[in-house]
């Protein structure tokens, strides 16, 4: 178990800003940092990183917490992985306290299965460096592509033996069980019980996640045996989802983000060889077709990508296909091909780092010029032909979402395929009608959920159908100010009936100067008032006990010692007045009150507010008790309650007035 020590340094040396630009490509917004939910499919960015606070919030998925909490989210880390993760990012040794035995039993599925997995990248590693067979085979092989030791060791390839049970072997007698190797589909039981190696004799490439964790496998054959594929990679499992992973992007996406754009290539040894060639911003979608997530995984650091073909013209028309799927993310597609018989890794083999660089940024088209014209010349001037292929461009066109970019497609599509502007532009406005009645008729067909009615007559109008919860929100606010302010002292103005020479009780105005979170401690204990929330009442008797024991408020330290539940309820607290910054309101002119300007009286109108809540609540409750069959005595006592609690609650009315005329 990681001590105590350890977890305390980690958090007082990892920066949420560093950690996550690793993942996410953020931009400077005053104090702050913004950029694109990793969490789900946007295109303005709302997800807010605070350097200050040291702490996130994604506005779209409702998700925040600590450097720690992002891990967790978002490379599904257990709480001490997050923690190794981010001492070995920041080389801090992690001393370790003996572990119990009901520990060890808390192991999930899933880290087993991370275990089983990074075991594996060792033992093939291990043999393809140091066993006869590796050396002879998988060593040769990689030497001949032309790859260096240091590249070899850097993506980590290794080699399964030829035997059919060597990996499963050895894994089974280091202690890792049957049923995680089955899991990772690294070993295969047949229906007699015997059991082998999914990938033997093959080279083996380690597929990474975006943090590095190893998730699965590719293989490849080095036999002529037809029968087998020549490429195998790992089947689905809980850590591993092929339409979800890039290979390479752990190495490329610090070069991605700083050279702002990102080279698609299809296998993974034109990614290593690029690599090594010096194009680090390179990544493979390993043979499948691209799919959204894979789009989106790169646009969390780039909004550009540059698709590299090789130069086998056949499979070029099918391939580029799925590029649509890019332009309907919003990002900006170039596309380069090479001579023919040329592919990514025979290329970068050919040429050094200064020409491999200037061929890719003298041949790289746009991909909408490319298609067009890779599309005339197919057309080869059969009109029946053309006409299909010109539908074909626009539908490309219309998953554009700038209005000004598709103008000059048009206009460039026009001058490539010689047909008239209006053409295309009248194609484009029977594609964009299609494609809004299609999603008319999906919103119709959705259902009624969480608050959200869809409008029938206009499918695009969504409206929010919501009553806000008063009690919650001024719980919410109590919270807020423990938070923000519950260590700074400020003046509080109260009102005391005292009585003058004449005998007359008249108001007098008292200032005293103490901490906000006495305050609020105090009038609440005074009105006998807990928060109803169980969430919010937890974390206020946690904060109450916080300042009670500490001079400062140190928002790290406090996230550190809270569960994931309490920790995300605190961060969309604390980041609510950062979403502020999403409207950019005073580039509109809009100028908003911060409310550091007047804790006092923020403080003090929450809390009467609160008091005038709690009592209108005691008459309605009070009014919907009375029955008819109430004796007359009853009801003269049930009035008067009644009439005091409005007295009541006009003099609150009255001292919000004051509360908010003192500090005008």
């Amino acid at each position: 178990m990681i001590s105590r020590e350890t977890i305390d340094k980690v958090f007082e040396t990892a920066r949420v800003e560093e950690v996550i630009g690793d993942f996410v490509q953020l931009k400077r917004a005053g104090s702050n940092y913004k950029g694109l939910s990793p969490f789900s499919d946007e295109r303005s960015p709302s997800f807010m990183v605070s350097p200050v606070k040291q702490i996130w919030k994604d506005f779209s998925s409702g998700k925040g917490g600590s450097v720690v909490t992002f891990l967790m989210e978002h490379e599904h880390f257990t709480y001490p992985e997050a923690i190794r993760f981010l001492a070995n990012k920041y080389n801090i040794e992690i001393e370790e306290t003996e572990t119990s035995q009901e520990d060890k039993m808390e192991a999930n599925e899933k880290e087993s299965m991370y275990l089983v997995s990074e075991f594996a990248k060792t033992y093939f590693q291990e043999t393809l460096l140091n066993s006869e067979e590796g050396k002879a085979i998988g060593l040769t092989y990689f030497k001949e592509r032309g790859f260096t030791n240091q590249t070899i060791a850097k993506f980590g390839l290794g080699y399964s033996p030829e035997t059919w049970d060597a990996f499963t072997k050895e894994a089974l007698s280091k202690g890792y069980q049957l049923e995680f190797l089955e899991k990772v589909g690294l070993t295969i039981t047949r229906e007699d019980g015997k059991h082998f190696d999914r990938f033997k004799g093959r080279v083996m490439f380690p597929i990474q996640s975006l943090s590095g964790r190893n998730l699965g496998f590719g293989g490849r054959i080095l036999t002529n045996d037809k029968k087998a594929a020549k490429y195998l990679n790992s089947p689905e499992s809980e850590i591993y989802h092929k339409s979800k992973v890039l290979y390479g992007i752990f190495h490329a996406k610090q070069a991605i983000a700083k050279q702002n754009n990102c080279y698609l290539v299809e296998g993974y040894t034109d990614v290593i060889q690029l690599h090594q060639a010096g194009i680090e911003n390179v990544v493979a979608s390993s043979g499948t077709a691209l799919t959204p997530d894979q789009i989106r995984l790169i646009n969390r650091l780039t909004k550009n990508i540059t698709v590299l073909f090789d130069g086998d013209a056949a499979g070029l028309r099918a391939s580029i296909r799925g590029i649509d799927l890019i332009l309907e993310e919003g990002m900006n597609v170039k596309v380069c091909t090479f001579p023919d018989g040329d592919d990514p890794d025979s290329f970068a083999r050919k040429n050094s780092y200064e020409d491999l660089v200037f061929y890719l940024e003298n041949n790289a088209k746009d991909f909408i010029q490319f298609k067009a014209s890779l599309l005339m010349n197919e057309a080869n001037n059969d009109p029946i032909k053309k006409a299909d292929l010109i539908r074909d461009m626009v539908v490309s066109i219309s998953k554009i979402n700038n209005t000004i970019s598709r103008e000059s497609y048009i206009r460039e599509c026009s001058r490539i395929m010689d047909v008239s502007e209006q053409v295309l532009l009248n194609t484009l406005k029977q594609i964009d009608v299609k494609n809004k009645d299609d999603l008319n008729k999906k919103l119709k067909q959705s259902q009624n959920a969480d608050g959200i009615r869809k409008v029938e007559d206009n499918p695009n109008d969504i409206k929010v159908v919501f009553e806000v919860d008063i009690k919650f929100e001024l719980e919410r606010k109590i919270i807020e100010m423990l938070l923000l302010y519950g260590s700074q002292e400020a003046d509080f103005d109260d009102f005391i009936l005292k009585a003058n020479e004449e005998g007359e009780m008249i108001e007098e105005k008292e200032t005293n100067t103490v901490r906000v979170h006495q305050r609020i401690y105090l009038s609440l204990h005074e009105d006998e008032v807990e928060l109803a929330n169980p969430l919010f009442k937890e974390i206020y008797n946690d904060l109450i006990e916080y300042y009670n024991q500490n001079e400062s408020f140190n928002i790290e330290h406090y996230l550190m010692q809270l569960s994931p539940e309490h920790s995300q309820v605190v961060t969309d607290i604390l980041m609510l007045e950062e979403k502020e910054l999403l409207h950019n309101w005073e580039a509109k002119n809009i100028y908003v009150k911060s409310k550091n300007q007047n804790v006092s009286q923020y403080v003090s109108e929450t809390i009467v507010s609160l008091r005038e809540y709690l009592i209108n609540k005691l008459i309605m409750d009070l009014m919907n008790s009375y029955s008819a069959n109430e004796a007359e005595n009853d009801l003269e006592e049930l009035k008067a309650t009644i009439n005091d609690y409005n007295k009541l609650k006009v003099n609150l009315t009255n001292k919000i007035g004051r509360i908010r005329s003192t500090y005008l």
